[in-house]
């Protein structure tokens, strides 16, 4: 919607404010869910996100003016939707429990055969669909907006990992309490928001290729340094790795969004938005399974936990970063992103 609202010249600054938005709220929102826990309780949490959707929903209602689309337009795909549903969430089950189930008790292998199957039918249920599919087959043949998916795609595990074990790691760690933990997610998440802001006017003048590149080199270092730490490491060790995220995040999300969003069609902006954030939270929640299940195997299983799954949070990045430095944006040295494909 932002990408439709602005000139297509203001591009770089529409990923760059819708990035930069969600990085206050992720700086804002450890702080405040630390003073609910440690004041009241932890429930406390999911009850203040009721006024708070509440608002945005009027907000979007009243204020949001969007194009009403044709009554040929109105198709949901639910078959696509069911399979990828299912799919993923068995997938996240099998990865959850496999740390207390085993590889080879039956629910898991019946779990993961049943994420296998639905995932591999979502293929020809989306080419059944055609123009109604949830991903379309013409959107994802453009290269520029499927490279720029797949790469946020692998980075998105670094991502979520560090927002969940970087807090615990400094609550069981180091003892702090859930209010200072969220006040040691300042440099990651602060960096995060403000580098956004900023790499919205830098996405014209360097074009996509050097901030994705740059931003994806930042998110595969980062984890590298978390899985330095050992028992007797204090906060100090976390802080140069929290910089090098918030400024791999704030460079790399903005730019491959917006790279893969204007490869597209204008007609299909808001889709290719969707299908972008929607490669964004199931690389994030698959990769996170994953995380989970390498800290979870790990003995002793905190610390060496740690290290092992920012371990494999690392290769993640790194083959994000690969796509990105191959496919997102034009070339390296001068290059801009590709023209807008046409309708």
């Amino acid at each position: 919607m932002t990408y439709e609202l602005l000139p297509e010249e203001k591009a770089g600054l529409a990923g760059g404010i819708i990035i930069g938005a969600a990085g206050l709220g992720n700086a804002i929102g450890p702080l405040i869910g630390g003073v609910l826990t440690q004041e009241l309780s932890w429930r406390w949490i999911f009850f203040l996100n009721v006024p708070i959707a509440a608002f945005a929903v009027g907000v979007t209602w009243f204020l949001v003016h969007v194009k009403e689309p044709d009554p040929g337009e109105r198709r949901i795909d639910y078959p696509g939707i069911a399979a990828i549903s299912v799919g993923l969430v068995s997938l996240l089950i099998a990865l959850d429990q496999v740390a207390d189930w085993g590889w080879s008790d039956p629910r898991v292998i019946g779990l993961l055969v049943l994420a296998a199957a639905t995932l591999i039918a979502f293929v020809p249920l989306e080419r059944r669909a055609g123009t109604h599919a949830l991903v379309p087959r013409e959107v994802m043949r453009n290269e520029s907006f499927t490279a720029s998916c797949i790469a946020i795609l692998f980075m998105s595990a670094t991502f979520f990992a560090s927002l969940l074990y970087l807090p615990q790691f400094m609550e069981k760690q180091l003892g702090y309490s859930p209010l200072e933990a969220g006040v040691g997610m300042l440099p990651f998440l602060a960096t995060f928001a403000l580098v956004s802001f900023i790499a919205g006017p830098l996405y014209n003048r360097l074009g996509a290729k050097v901030l994705a590149v740059f931003g994806a080199a930042c998110i595969t270092l980062a984890p590298f340094l978390f899985s330095g730490v050992d028992a007797g490491s204090g906060y100090d060790s976390l802080v140069v790795g929290m910089l090098v995220l918030g400024l791999g995040i704030g460079s790399f999300y903005p730019t491959a969004t917006t790279a893969g969003v204007t490869s597209v069609d204008e007609s299909q902006t808001s889709l290719a938005g969707g299908i972008i954030y929607m490669f964004q939270i199931a690389g994030g929640s698959i990769g996170l399974g994953l995380t989970t299940t390498v800290f979870s195997s790990a003995v002793p299983p905190f610390v060496d936990g740690i290290e092992a799954g920012f371990r494999l949070d690392a290769a993640l990045s790194l083959v994000g970063l690969l796509v990105a430095l191959g496919f997102v944006g034009g070339r390296l040295i001068g290059g801009r992103e590709p023209a807008r494909e046409s309708a």
